[in-house]
């Protein structure tokens, strides 16, 4: 279970004329019965909602005044998350005959046509309050206060996160809840512009379309739309031709293998980023403590003290934290044991709160290996989005490479990579790319599948970061580097870096700055040497353009260049 939590405004999304009928009451059930929490976000004041709703303790959290108050039904306790309306604001309201006016904790609300009475009110007054309009309703509350930031409150207090929430709604009111959310659907009754936003718009109004997500959660999690869902895609990968692989929750598992020094670091803490960049919540785990001290998460463990279970996992229930359980001060033997301890925990968080989103499993081969009893079985079953990283995929459980969805395969060597899996699994071989990948490549192979085809990689922005300095203006190994050579061979005029590149390009004669545009050897050093699939890919276009001149092609790819670099003066 992925979407652990539904989180549903009342008025026009569950209850019609302020009533709840019996087949949406029987589908909230049926939801609690699934395992999943129940959210209600409602701009009604609470008594009033108790007076028309009888069905509160059905919900595990209420937020209320339009997110302005949360309320535990099963304590009674009331939690205020916005100011005390101004008296003065109240008394000139009524002053001016602003009614029917109902007044909440924090919310003051009435109807159409007051909403012009109430901003001169506002101005008059100096005060720091907004209007929020659902329909024809008008709800002042304290700047900043809105639907999306009460139900961050009730989502504290249930250690969930907002990517594991699908929220349903109909109108204005309805839109920063439904953003915030990992899925926004529409009822079919919802305002055109609340459709457009939604990912998912029901084919039932109200209740009946509640009642039909309802059944689609329960039924396959939303999995057949998942991969639509912008809020939850990263990108894995790209084809040649550019076009993005994306990654999801549904994706499955991952194995991502080749030799030292092949590139996996660098695949791996590309995805970390990106994942950490859509919030969603990662765990990695570090035989050799080669991602301490990675940005954006905390290590647990050193080289010295072995890392700590219950620290471990009472950050992993923050539901913003990262963590890396760093094994380095675990010796070799026993790292297998510690890494059996540490599953049923993670299996145990994620059945509550379907977290960590991924886990991520360096040298797989030293925590996975054949014949390992607990591990290597529950993690098909329990822990099936994960990233294994390994040198020896043939060196691996079974069951876990069983449990694997897709194949990233990277070095000199990867069709071996693709070659050992099928040998240990017994599958058929697929059919192989006959080129070799270039630097910055790598096979992908979805498990099962006919073929296998070559992607590109997508360095980590850091790391981009960090070598655009010394790529701009730095010394390149001379295997790095690029030569002028000319048609004939005669040249030997070496760019270390792009500035000197940048130089030499100018000063090149025509026959020679041509040669290696039609060789494309731009692009390809800047591919393989650079790893900049990006410029390489606007160097490819301006090498296939044989409607540019020597001069206009020298000045798109120096203005290419430039655009993605700092050269220096």
């Amino acid at each position: 279970m992925y979407f652990a939590a539904l989180a549903t405004d009342y008025d026009g999304t569950l209850a019609q004329d302020g009533c709840v009928d019996d087949e949406t009451l029987a589908a909230l059930h049926a939801l609690r019965e699934s395992g999943r929490k129940l959210i209600l976000v409602t701009g009604r004041e609470l008594p009033d909602l108790r007076r028309v709703f009888s069905a509160v303790d059905i919900f595990d959290l209420i937020v209320a005044e339009n997110g302005a108050l949360l309320f535990d039904p099963k304590t009674c306790e009331e939690t205020v998350l916005g100011a005390e309306p101004p008296k003065a604001f109240i008394e000139r309201l009524k002053e001016l005959g602003v009614a029917p006016m109902s007044l909440g904790r924090s919310i003051v609300a009435t109807w159409q046509p007051h909403q012009t009475a109430v901003l001169e009110t506002i101005r008059e007054l100096g005060l720091e309050l907004q209007i929020i309009f659902n329909k024809d309703a008008v709800m002042v509350l304290p700047a900043g206060v809105n639907k999306a930031t009460g139900l961050a409150a009730a989502l504290d207090r249930l250690k969930l996160s907002p990517l594991n929430v699908v929220a349903v709604g109909d109108a204005e009111n309805d839109h920063s809840f439904l953003h915030a959310c990992g899925c926004a659907v529409a009822v079919a009754n919802a305002l055109p512009m609340v459709k457009e936003d939604a990912d998912l718009v029901m084919g039932g109004a109200r209740g009946a379309g509640v009642g039909e997500l309802i059944s689609r959660l329960i039924g396959n999690d939303l999995a057949d739309i998942m991969d639509r869902i912008a809020f939850q895609r990263v990108s894995l990968a790209r084809d040649l031709d550019g076009t993005e692989i994306g990654l999801h929750p549904h994706s499955g598992s991952i194995l991502v293998a080749g030799p030292s020094g092949g590139g996996k670091s660098t695949f791996a803490t590309g995805v970390l980023e990106r994942l950490a960049d859509k919030r969603f919540q990662f765990c990695i785990i570090d035989p050799e403590g080669d991602y301490a001290g990675l940005d954006g998460a905390v290590t647990v463990g050193d080289s010295k003290s072995p890392p700590r279970l219950p620290e471990a996992m009472g950050l992993l229930w923050q539901p913003a934290q990262n963590v890396v359980v760093n094994l380095i001060g675990v010796a070799l033997a026993d790292r297998p044991r510690f890494f059996a301890e540490l599953i049923p925990e993670l299996s145990k968080l994620r059945s509550q709160t379907s977290r960590p989103h991924w886990l991520v499993i360096d040298e797989a081969h030293h925590l996975l290996p054949p014949g390992l009893g607990t591990a290597a079985v529950t993690l098909p079953r329990e822990l099936n989005s994960s990233i294994l990283i390994t040198v020896h995929p043939e060196h691996i459980a079974t069951s876990a490479l069983e449990s694997v969805d897709t194949v990233i395969a990277l070095g000199g060597e990867a069709s071996g990579v693709i070659r050992s899996c099928c040998e240990q699994l017994g599958d058929p071989l697929p059919e192989l790319p006959e080129a070799a990948c270039e630097p910055g490549e790598a096979l992908l192979w979805p498990a099962g599948a006919p073929e296998a085809r070559r992607v590109r990689m997508i360095p980590p922005q850091a790391l981009r970061q960090r070598h655009s300095r010394k790529y701009a203006e730095g010394e390149l190994e001379p295997d790095k580097s690029f030569y002028f050579r000319g048609p004939d061979g005669v040249l030997n005029l070496r760019a270390q870096n792009l500035a000197l590149f940048l130089q030499l390009a100018e000063g090149v004669d025509d026959g020679t700055w041509v040669h290696h545009l039609r060789s494309r050897d731009y692009s390809h050093w800047v591919r393989g040497s650079l790893n900049d699939n990006d410029l390489a890919d606007e160097l490819t276009a301006i090498e296939n353009d044989e409607t540019l001149d020597p001069r206009d092609s020298r000045t798109n790819v120096a203005d290419a260049i430039k655009r993605r670099y700092t050269a220096p003066a």
